[in-house]
């Protein structure tokens, strides 16, 4: 069993962020076990050293502090008042990609639903002060992903992110917010309605426990859970210097898919989708075809039926390089675990899936970790 309740009780022992609260789970299986085990027990924990051992078992000697237990207590008082509850890494209900990432947080406090029909997303983001411009290519490309059953993703904030969750909503489709405090601190205030319709048709998610105040340092970890959870982020508007750069850069290093809406040449302050475009690191994207380019075959995988592209042939592969991708999945896959499967050295299927990348047909994350395109 994995409660809520315990693991907001390990996340406040002294050592134990979130990555050693992972590993932690995911080799005992269950939340009482961690409370229970003994030092030399923890040590056998990857990343758990005898330190943090003595501190865990410490923790727990005689029994889980009072005022722990009361503060686990009142984030799920806070919780169930909020209409909200808390979804764990090992639950089925966890957004699939945003296992993916490098740091993915080990529970999230969810107002509203994550279902299956999540699984293909978009994220949506740009500018708090959109030009008219923008505004009508927020509200195209929102309504255009969810007239083909995708999801479209975005941070609640002003501007372009309030703007695709409303277009999202109004075009009957399902919609994300992840946002930068605790899901009963909503910022802006003036989304509360949003919120509220929003989390009926999709979800408010937070990895900020209940009563975490928007500080500006929260945000640039809320975006990384925007990219995460989507198959690729699209900047429409947004300055050089926007938050929505930095959500394009995360996704990058996720191994995710750019996109970026032209600005106006003439528009340098919304000039940052332009350098997104000059320098490589995003698709110029004037239409919602253009995503489905890039993506078409993992959307069609995720269930999406896509009228408008015909289905992309394979490219032709030579016998060593079908091995190789016959060994290749939708979910990353170690080299180390290519080279077993294919029986091939580590060397030699470097140099095929180097072959299959520059085929477009496998794309490598961060890790040396390959999936299928």
């Amino acid at each position: 069993m994995i409660a809520g309740h315990d693991l907001l009780v390990l996340s406040r022992i002294p050592g134990v962020g979130p990555a050693r609260l992972r590993a932690l789970v995911t080799h005992f299986g269950d939340t009482p076990s961690i409370v229970h085990a003994s030092p030399r027990e923890l040590v056998r924990v990857e990343g758990i050293e005898q330190k943090i051992a003595l501190n865990i078992a410490n923790f727990f000697r005689h029994g889980i502090p009072q005022d722990t237990q009361e503060y686990a207590a009142g984030q799920l008082s806070r919780l169930q008042a909020a209409g909200g509850r808390l979804i764990s890494f090992w639950d089925d209900e966890y957004p699939p990609h945003l296992k993916d990432i490098y740091d993915p947080p080990p529970f999230l406090f969810v107002r509203g639903s994550l279902t299956d029909a999540d699984t293909p997303s978009i994220a949506v983001v740009g500018t708090r002060t959109p030009t008219p411009y923008g505004t009508r290519l927020a509200e195209r490309f929102a309504t255009d992903l969810c007239s083909l059953g995708i999801t479209v993703v975005s941070g609640l904030a002003r501007g372009i992110d309030t703007i695709a969750h409303s277009a999202a909503l109004t075009a009957g489709g399902r919609t994300l917010a992840v946002i930068g405090s605790g899901i009963d601190v909503l910022y802006p205030p003036e989304n509360a309605g949003l919120a509220s319709r929003l989390a009926s048709r999709g979800a408010l998610i937070s990895e900020f426990v209940m009563g975490t105040k928007p500080d500006a340092v929260n945000f640039p970890r809320r975006n990384r859970i925007i990219s995460g959870i989507t198959l690729g982020t699209l900047v429409v508007e947004t300055g050089i210097e926007g938050g929505a750069m930095i959500t394009a850069r995360i996704a990058l290093d996720q191994g995710r898919e750019v996109f970026a809406v032209p600005s106006p040449v003439t528009g340098r302050v919304r000039s940052g989708t332009n350098l997104l475009i000059r320098e490589g690191n995003a698709v110029l994207t004037e239409s919602v075809e253009d995503i489905l380019a890039e993506l078409g075959n993992r959307l069609r995988g995720a269930g999406v039926v896509l009228p408008l592209l015909p289905e992309a042939p394979p490219p032709p592969l030579t016998l060593f390089e079908q091995k190789i991708f016959d060994v290749i999945t939708d979910r990353p896959v170690h080299i180390d675990t290519v080279a077993e499967m294919s029986g091939y050295p580590t060397s030699e299927a470097l140099v095929h899936l180097l072959a299959l990348e520059f085929k477009g047909a496998v794309r490598q994350l961060p890790g040396k970790l390959f999936l299928r395109f």
